[in-house]
């Protein structure tokens, strides 16, 4: 029983995040793009910072323009930290369609 605690204990510890899939070029690999606030040390300014997550998606569920929640878990690969928790809400069809149009004409990567 204690050891059933210690384990679901070290699991709440774990980091979660919401964000939205860049890339879906990948199989069963996703990258998504968190975004969160922060203070600027000195100057105290909120800043947007953007971080950029390799996660591991089993089913291949998630498409671009998804917000998707992820979870901190053991490495997968050499770049694969994380791992997909589920789909928090998917993405519409001209969102997908605008974003494919510009990745293609633009050449942004991601």
């Amino acid at each position: 029983m204690a050891l059933e605690s210690s384990v679901e204990n070290s699991r709440s510890a774990r980091k979660v995040f919401e964000g939205f899939v860049v890339s879906d070029k990948m199989t069963k690999t996703r990258v998504v793009s968190v975004q969160r606030l922060s203070k600027h040390r000195v100057y105290e300014k909120v800043m947007k910072k953007n971080s950029r997550f390799v996660v591991h998606d089993e089913e291949g569920a998630s498409k671009l323009g998804d917000l998707v929640e992820v979870m901190s878990c053991r490495p997968i690969s050499k770049t694969k930290r994380w791992r997909l928790v589920r789909i928090v809400k998917k993405a519409t069809a001209a969102y997908v369609a605008t974003n494919k149009k510009e990745a293609q004409v633009g050449g942004i990567a991601g």
